[in-house]
Parts: C-alpha cells; sequence; structure tokens
C-alpha cells in the first residue's frame, strides 16, 4: 500500500500525456512493488497491468445518464495498478454460501470495470464535491483496509476468505460473509448484519475472494503456520536443555545457541512475508498480529 491520502489531496504531481504510457505503469508498478493494488497479487506474473480508474472515466454502471468521471480521466490521483480479474467484469468463482464452514463456489460476475457505487451523492462535474459521494469502494491510496477487511486465519475449508470487519471490532465469522448480489443489496444486509458496508461492497466488486486467490492467501497460512509451529518447537526446546541444568556442556551449550539462531531465523522468515513487497503482505501482517496476540499472556479480570 502507498501512504494514505486526504481524500480531497492528491499524490504527488506526475507529469504523462496519457495514462496508458509506458511511464506511467512504471511509477505505479514502483508505488505498488509490482503488485495489483486491490488484491495484493503479482500482476506482472500472470498477465500484463491494467492502469485502472478508480473512478471510472467514460461511464458508470447503475448510472445511465451519467458521462463517466471523464474530468479525472488523466487525473494521478485517480489511477492504480490492477490485475486483469480485479479490473475486468468476467466470470469467476467465488463462494456463494457458507455452512459449518463448507464453502460453496459457484460462477459469478466480478471485476471493477464501471463500477462505483456510492452512498451519497454522485458527483457529476469538475466542481462537485467528491467527499459527498460516500463510495463505497475501497480506495487503497487513501482508506485503510485493516479498518474494513479482516482475513480468516483458520485451518479449515474458509482459511483464506477476506470477511468485512465488524463495526463493533468483534471477531468475524466466515458465515456472516455478504452475499453475492448488487451493491445495494450487499450494502444493505451488510448494515443489517452490523458488518463494514464498504468492506463487504468491496470484497465482491473486486472479486477479492475469487477462487484462486482464496487458495494462494490459504497457501501462506499454511506456510506461516508451518513456521510458526518450527520456531515455537525450536524455542521448548532450547529452553528444555537450560532448564536441564546441562549448559555448562560446551556441546549443550552450543546447541542452545544454535538452536535460537534457527529460531530466530524462522521469525525473520515470517515478518519478511509481511514486507510491503511481498505477495499478500497484509495477509501475512495479520497471521502475525494474531500469532503475536496468542503469545502474550492472558489479561487477569479487574474485581471491584
Amino acid at each position: 500500500m502507498t501512504e494514505e491520502l486526504a481524500l480531497d489531496t492528491k499524490r504527488s504531481a506526475f507529469p504523462f500525456k496519457a495514462y496508458k504510457a509506458d511511464e506511467v505503469k512504471r511509477r505505479l508498478e514502483e508505488l505498488f512493488h509490482g503488485k495489483c493494488a486491490y488484491c495484493e497479487t503479482f500482476y506482472a506474473s500472470q498477465a500484463p497491468v491494467d492502469v485502472e480508474h478508480y473512478r471510472p472515466k467514460g461511464a458508470v454502471e447503475g448510472a445511465p445518464d451519467h458521462p463517466g468521471y471523464w474530468w479525472l480521466g488523466m487525473e494521478w490521483s485517480n489511477l492504480l495498478p490492477s490485475c486483469l480479474d480485479c479490473n475486468r467484469r468476467r466470470k469467476q468463482r467465488a463462494p456463494d454460501g457458507i455452512g459449518d464452514l463448507n464453502v460453496l463456489y459457484k460462477a459469478t460476475q466480478s471485476g471493477k470495470k464501471d463500477s462505483f457505487p456510492v452512498a451519497g451523492v454522485r458527483a457529476d462535474s469538475e466542481n462537485a464535491e467528491l467527499a459527498a459521494e460516500h463510495a463505497l469502494l475501497l480506495d487503497p491510496t487513501r482508506d485503510d483496509p485493516s479498518a474494513h477487511l479482516t482475513y480468516w486465519l483458520g485451518n479449515d475449508a474458509a482459511g483464506g476468505l477476506i470477511l468485512p470487519k465488524r463495526v463493533d471490532d468483534s471477531p468475524s465469522n466466515p458465515i456472516e460473509l455478504a452475499a453475492v448480489g448488487t451493491p445495494a443489496a450487499i450494502a444493505a444486509e451488510a448494515e443489517h448484519s452490523n458488518l463494514s458496508v464498504r468492506g463487504a461492497v468491496s470484497i465482491q466488486v473486486y472479486g477479492l475472494n475469487r477462487m484462486r486467490l482464496v487458495q494462494d492467501r490459504a497457501r501462506l497460512i499454511q506456510r506461516m503456520r508451518f513456521l510458526e509451529i518450527l520456531a515455537i518447537n525450536l524455542g521448548d526446546i532450547a529452553n528444555t536443555l537450560e532448564q536441564a541444568g546441562l549448559v555448562d556442556e560446551p556441546v549443550v551449550s552450543d546447541a542452545i545457541r544454535s538452536l535460537k539462531l534457527l529460531q530466530g531465523n524462522i521469525l525473520s522468515e515470517m515478518r519478511g512475508l509481511a514486507a510491503p513487497d511481498m505477495p499478500y503482505s497484509t495477509l501475512a501482517a495479520a497471521y502475525l498480529a494474531d500469532f503475536k496476540a496468542r503469545l502474550s499472556p492472558p489479561v487477569a479480570p479487574e474485581y471491584p
């Protein structure tokens, strides 16, 4: 993710003549580390990048009389690098319903294309106030996705799903995943269920739970879980040797030192997976935060 910006502020000026120019793509690739701004996939490894307009430039789905945000067509702050699947409308396999953590997938249309649902007054000219639109789609450069989205990290069939975050910050459950439908229907259901409306709508429009994406994220979770178990086991072995009173033995002392060094390397590997230039880095960061919380001792309740 790039640095978050206030809605009425702009990124540093970047001169270009056409949004599809190679220099524009190169600059966007630098800003987003070669990843899709929406799903964090390395787009270069699967297909050419789409230079995507956050607010569509030529038409708006569901608003036939709107000419599109033509005045933002070459506005640098309106451009994002996107993989083809997030940007173009196409059939994708995505979860249709979840019960008992058994994920059911069906082919459905997803991908942003000209979609830009709003909850407020839609801007129709250069002088209109963009903030008054109350956009329902998350903008990776201005919004904090973690305020609206959360990952299911469970070791089950739903592992790897992105879920709309609960408004009250209580844990989300895959069973609460908003059903597939129009942005308006999803927004209404999310609001009724006390879920982030913008999170729920963004998941559907961007297709963030496409089967391949969920599978990739599930593999990353499994990798981090393996590294976690390995790091914990190495630490336990080192602690057992120390408590056995054998630290005065040079061979044992060297073994303990090696075990702790290896444990540190494994933890560094886990942190490296959350680096901004890694695919699905926000998922890795969420896993690390969960790992840290599980390691922390429970807070004793306070009694009057």
